[in-house]
């Protein structure tokens, strides 16, 4: 059986939520997996391309690649009254057209700060050098994200929550819709429901055997972080809600997508129940 493709960030959560399977602490059935690391933004375009098996998305830009992924279950990251930070430096004052840097055309946070700033001049970059350009002088402002909300310069402030946004744009009571996985829809289906099973389990592990695997993440110096921040940001995106999707997350991608369809975003609003791999279809193959 050739390997899958599983493409995902290097950022602490994909690490820790799909490196138990790499280790071999779940069982594959047989499947063997083929790691790509890569940005998220490289993700999100590659997804266009339909470059990979499984793959990493920003939920912003879902709707571009519908016909060709379906959603998964699993390893999802949601922000519950945090996200994205826009920051700028705290002696500067932004004007209605201020640069910024974004860290990514296709992603969710991008997607929701054009929509709340569209005067704003943007730029992108690697999410890693929007802290730098702030610092430097070369944007008036830029939207962190991963693990660089936790910890940026003291000169730097945040000027507004992507979360705040979020709420002002979607209403409250709803988390924040960051990322997922895709599976390509030209695998049989059989397969497809199979491998979604075998990702569910392996975020199952990560969070039953986390203390031991962060520490072998960092033994092998697979994350960025260490120790009380890691554990923090884990907490906030990778945990027991990244195992499956709810109801509520479910709603909050439903809003998502309405959101961008009244903005022209695409042609038609999606009910994403209706993307995702139908379940039912493996009681009826044993039936």
């Amino acid at each position: 059986m050739n390997p899958l493709q599983l493409a995902h960030s290097p950022d602490a959560d994909d690490i820790f939520m799909y490196f138990a399977i790499k280790f071999g602490w779940v069982d594959t059935k047989g499947y063997t997996f083929e790691n790509c690391g890569l940005d998220i933004e490289t993700l999100n375009v590659e997804a266009l391309k339909g470059t990979y098996d499984v793959s990493a998305i920003s939920f912003g830009m879902y709707p571009l690649i519908k016909d060709e992924y379906a959603l998964l279950r699993t390893a999802v990251s949601f922000g519950e009254g945090y996200g994205p930070k826009l920051i700028r430096q705290k002696d500067k004052k932004l004007k209605r057209n201020f640069k910024v840097a974004l860290s990514g055309k296709h992603t969710t946070n991008a997607m929701l700060f054009r929509l709340y700033y569209p005067d704003a001049r943007v730029i992108y970059m690697d999410f890693l050098e929007i802290e730098n350009a702030v610092l430097s002088g070369k944007v008036d402002a830029g939207v962190l994200i991963h693990e660089s909300i936790l910890n940026f310069d003291s000169s730097l402030e945040v000027e507004k929550e992507i979360w705040d946004i979020w709420v002002e744009l979607a209403g409250e009571g709803l988390p924040l819709p960051l990322g997922g996985m895709a599976i390509r829809r030209s695998l049989p289906l059989h397969k497809a429901i199979a491998i979604e099973n075998i990702l569910i389990d392996g975020v199952k592990v990560a969070n039953v055997r986390k203390k031991e695997l962060c520490a072998k993440l960092q033994e092998e110096k697979l994350v960025r972080i260490s120790d009380a921040l890691l554990n923090k940001y884990l907490d906030m995106y990778a945990s027991e809600e990244s195992v499956e999707l709810s109801s509520l997350q479910l709603q909050a991608l439903d809003r998502l997508y309405e959101i961008g369809f009244k903005h022209g975003l695409w042609e038609s609003p999606l009910q994403t129940e209706t993307y995702l791999i139908p379940k039912e279809y493996q009681v009826l193959r044993n039936s």
